[in-house]
């Protein structure tokens, strides 16, 4: 399977780069999202939930890093397992290009899968990856334009940020000095993201 796709955030790479390495607005944006953890500078792993109708998917991922050039590119590799079900592994390559006052994130992802999921038809698996990257994308500019604006007024605290979680006391700033330097947490993440949302839904009947 192959996906090649774009989208265009209205923020300074710059900008999308600190909330891409902030937590809160990261588990919001993910679709289903129940944990991300940090394994080392390089890995990550996730655990997901999504339904759709009748369908109900449990899944947890395994995701590294490489040839990363922050923040312009990296590279990304995941693998997905499902049990019973079969697994789905894939890789990405991921771009941030800066055009004025917003940024180009351009991605080009292959992936293949074994087991029961190789029964599932293209067209769904092409369908259900493209949606789950949609809802990201969408969630994750919204969330952002909501933090741009709190930035953007000195007055209001960021803590007074709107989340759906239960806290944000350890919501980070979005200041880009604040970005740890060993471990580019925001390209771990979005990559986990187009790796994950590849398989998230090609295996069913889990619950």
């Amino acid at each position: 399977m192959h996906m090649q796709d774009e989208k265009r955030i209205n923020a300074p790479r710059e900008r999308v780069f600190a909330a891409l390495n902030n937590p809160e607005i990261l588990k919001q944006a993910i679709p289903g999202c129940q944990e991300l953890k940090k394994i080392s500078d390089t890995h990550l792993s996730a655990r997901v939930f999504v339904k759709v109708g009748p369908v109900k998917a449990k899944f947890n991922g395994a995701v590294t890093l490489s040839d990363i050039k922050p923040p312009e590119s990296y590279r990304i590799s995941g693998e997905g397992k499902g049990g019973a079900a079969g697994f789905a592994k894939g890789g990405a390559k991921v771009e941030l290009i800066a055009e004025g006052d917003s940024t180009l994130l351009r991605f080009n992802v292959d992936a293949e899968v074994g087991g029961k999921l190789a029964q599932i038809g293209n067209r769904l698996i092409d369908s259900t990856s493209k949606k789950l990257a949609n809802e990201f994308f969408e969630t994750f500019s919204d969330l952002l334009s909501k933090s741009y604006d709190v930035v953007a007024d000195p007055t209001k605290p960021l803590g007074e940020l709107d989340t759906k979680n239960e806290s944000t006391q350890d919501q980070k700033s979005l200041n880009v000095e604040n970005a740890p330097e060993n471990f580019p947490r925001w390209i771990l993440i979005l990559g986990a993201i187009l790796t994950i949302s590849m398989a998230l839904l090609w295996w069913t009947g889990q619950t």
